[in-house]
């Protein structure tokens, strides 16, 4: 950090204001003063366990926007992937390594996720394959493993027609089952032209399934350029149609990238009136959305995982913190609040997405955030320190990347990041809270 830095200009919280979030965020009964003085909390819990803060940087918990967990060989032996370059090779290979692994759908569905809530996950939205080669199995280990940890971690599923909806027969039949049960919270599309080859087909069975069964769409978007904003826009015209403002979402949306400005501010007005979500990955300069032209127009963009060590890729480790790592290169930041934007993707975007309040340290939000050793913010999102605790709802969930199920309280001092927008140079990033009692 360099002597002459400037505060980030969306840093205009003061110190006694951050002291009061922190300890509303740890729901002490707090008396604060003026600024410089301490906060006085409430007595600890009888019998909890006291944890010494040692002056960690707390920052919010993430929320994964886009992840397979289903599909997932993470602790599994070795797997050697074969050759594939198509979307019909690729689901090919998911079916074969879906019997090729002996561990559980539900086992390795709920180790993945339990992985995540240890990094500092709070809340993801799955992606579970529904298909004739798996019925609901896959819907029905997820949920177990949403239901295993529902303390720590909250979970949306989406029906996935993985194999497509057209061109796979039986796979409308399944979706419409699941629906209809309320195992699942939307509704799944996957490139309607370009791999199902029946744009209005598809976009009429899953915009029906949500219209009649009242669950929400999030449609995978893997076509570009043309054929990608031909599909795009009839998602547009179909949730503006059956009202389904704020309940549609496009994953992946290859298409937009690259767009000149214009069409793409026009694009995205058409998105925002819609209340059109769109979620990104980030996996590659060109392929990754322009998240801070689309939020200037009001369109809500989360950040996902994806898949996680599957027949598509060895690669992948269900860490937000690290995917905001990642968002930061292919970005190419290098500035503080570049690095903060990025956290704030993984942090706030997917919060917006799944509708939940934003954990941003400040009074009334939730208690849900994680400690780590660093400097700042921006440090944090480069170096990814270990995450030594996890907590949400209040409660310790997860200490050196292990689930744990103990209550404690924790004691200071604690650096609270309030919102996410204080750089380096900022003063009340250094401040202190001498008590934070669970």
């Amino acid at each position: 950090m360099h002597a002459d830095s400037t505060v980030s200009p969306t840093a205009g919280l003061s110190r006694r204001s951050m002291l009061a979030g922190a300890a509303a965020l740890a729901g002490t009964a707090a008396a604060i003063t003026a600024p410089g003085s301490e906060v006085t909390a409430a007595p600890a819990t009888r019998g909890a366990e006291v944890v010494d803060c040692k002056g960690r940087i707390a920052l919010p918990t993430l929320v994964d926007a886009h992840i397979h967990p289903d599909k997932t060989a993470w602790g599994e032996p070795w797997v050697t992937r074969n050759p594939a370059g198509s979307i019909a090779e690729y689901t090919a290979e998911d079916v074969k390594l879906y019997h090729a692994l002996r561990t559980p759908l539900k086992v390795r569905a709920e180790r993945l996720m339990g992985h995540a809530v240890a990094q500092g996950t709070r809340a993801m939205r799955a992606h579970v394959d529904v298909a004739p080669a798996y019925d609901l199995v896959g819907v029905e280990g997820v949920g177990s493993a949403r239901r295993a940890l529902r303390h720590a971690l909250d979970v949306e599923i989406v029906a996935f027609p993985q194999h497509g909806v057209i061109r796979t027969p039986g796979t409308e039949e399944l979706l419409e089952e699941a629906a209809r049960s309320g195992a699942i919270d939307r509704v799944g599309g996957i490139d309607p032209i370009g791999f199902d080859e029946a744009l209005d087909e598809q976009l009429d069975v899953v915009f029906g399934i949500a219209d009649r069964h009242g669950v929400g769409v999030d449609i995978h978007l893997h076509e570009r350029a043309a054929t990608g904003l031909e599909s795009l826009r009839a998602i547009i015209d179909r949730t503006r149609a059956l009202s389904l403002q704020g309940k549609v979402t496009v994953s992946h949306v290859f298409c937009v990238p690259g767009l000149p400005e214009r069409e793409l501010d026009r694009l995205a007005a058409d998105l925002a009136d819609a209340g059109i979500s769109l979620t990104t990955v980030a996996p590659s300069a060109d392929l990754v959305l322009p998240i801070g032209r689309l939020r200037e127009h009001g369109v809500h963009v989360g950040l996902g995982s994806d898949g996680v060590r599957d027949s598509w890729s060895p690669f992948g480790n269900a860490d937000m913190l690290h995917r905001s790592h990642l968002l930061a290169q292919v970005q190419d930041a290098r500035l503080d609040e570049e690095l903060e934007a990025a956290f704030r993707s993984g942090a706030d975007g997917g919060a917006r997405l799944l509708g939940l309040p934003e954990a941003d340290l400040t009074p009334g939000s939730p208690a849900d955030f994680l400690l780590v050793r660093g400097e700042c913010l921006p440090q944090v999102v480069v170096d990814l320190p270990r995450r030594e605790m996890v907590v949400r709802g209040g409660r310790v969930v997860a200490r050196d990347g292990e689930l744990d199920g103990h209550s404690a309280t924790l004691t200071g001092p604690v650096r609270a990041v309030t919102g996410v927008q204080l750089s380096c140079a900022s003063s009340a990033l250094r401040q202190t809270v001498r008590s934070m009692v669970m």
